[in-house]
């Protein structure tokens, strides 16, 4: 969560909450319709819940080659990339498996939903490998009954998407928040960025409400957080949330609630963020080995730190 104060600009988008700082106050209304600009392109593309996204229409062509936006080849180009890098952790073809656990339209009209689940579990298993893209001829191929769902990486796209174009078309130093997903471009103000990062949001926690257990700066690059809390529903007697275990098709069970990374990217950030939930215990080693500072969060609050996470002080 950003504390610091320059030009600020808080807001709903994507399904959570955007928050867009400048270094320079007078280039906040222009940074923001480039926001917003940015926001809007990546739902027309990836949205799940939308019938007329590309993402919706590609996986309607059942297996039949679809010609796609650059935008949404980009985007897709980025899951595949997090599928292959984890192993298959962070899978772009759980589109199925969330809806079977009733994640099936906007999670705030979602989690409205509580009663039993009706279907059985739904395993991706791996099913990335049958999405084929062409790049060049921006062309979609997603087999018959595959269902995308490009959540774990396409808002951090957005977000580093957005720092860039803004930086570049206003030359000023800027943070842009989706939802935990935070890139930042251009020169920082004096001292850096600051960000304070939080153990226990769940949905409904707000930037006014959050509890902030450290502050850490940021100057370049992009941090992620990704959490078993944010987007948590009722099911029946089943507690759940959506970081699939594409090998069980069910939420993952995992020794972290929050994992907060710091990378080059955002992108690059979630992928790591998303893929150490998933594999629990064995994450804090994988993380260090792969330079990353990282904070992972037990379920009883505590804290793990590796690869340069500072312990204490704002340096990250």
């Amino acid at each position: 969560m950003p504390t610091a104060s320059h030009g600020q600009s808080t807001f709903g988008a994507l399904g959570t909450f955007a928050t867009l700082l400048v270094a320079d106050p007078a280039v906040l209304p222009a940074a923001r319709d480039l926001l917003d600009a940015e926001l809007s392109a990546i739902d027309a593309a990836c949205s799940r819940f939308r019938a007329d996204s590309e993402l919706m229409r590609a996986c309607a062509a059942a297996g039949s080659p679809f010609s796609v936006s650059p935008l949404f080849a980009e985007a897709l180009s980025v899951a595949l990339a997090a599928a292959s890098l984890t192993g298959g952790d962070v899978d772009p073809t759980c589109g199925q498996t969330l809806v079977s656990l009733g994640y099936d339209r906007d999670f705030a009209a979602a989690r409205q939903e509580t009663g039993a689940l009706r279907r059985p579990p739904v395993r991706a298993g791996g099913g990335w490998r049958g999405v084929l893209l062409d790049a060049d001829a921006r062309q979609v191929t997603v087999p018959d009954g595959v269902l995308l769902d490009l959540g774990a990486t396409a808002k951090a796209l957005a977000a580093d998407r957005a720092a860039a174009r803004i930086t570049a078309e206003t030359g000023c130093g800027v943070l842009v928040n989706l939802g935990g997903d935070i890139s930042v471009g251009g020169p920082p103000p004096g001292g850096g960025w600051l960000v304070g990062v939080a153990d226990d949001a769940t949905f409904d926690t707000t930037t006014a409400t959050v509890e902030q257990q450290q502050v850490i700066v940021i100057r370049d690059g992009g941090l992620a957080t990704s959490s078993v809390l944010g987007r948590a529903w009722q099911r029946g007697g089943s507690r759940l949330h959506h970081i699939i275990n594409p090998r069980t098709g069910m939420p993952a069970r995992s020794c972290w609630r929050t994992v907060t990374v710091a990378a080059a990217s955002c992108v690059d950030a979630n992928i790591a963020s998303t893929a150490a939930i998933i594999r629990g215990e064995a994450a804090a080693d994988w993380l260090e080995q792969l330079h990353l500072p990282s904070r992972l969060v037990r379920h009883d609050g505590a804290v793990v730190t590796v690869a340069g996470w500072p312990d204490q002080g704002r340096d990250a």
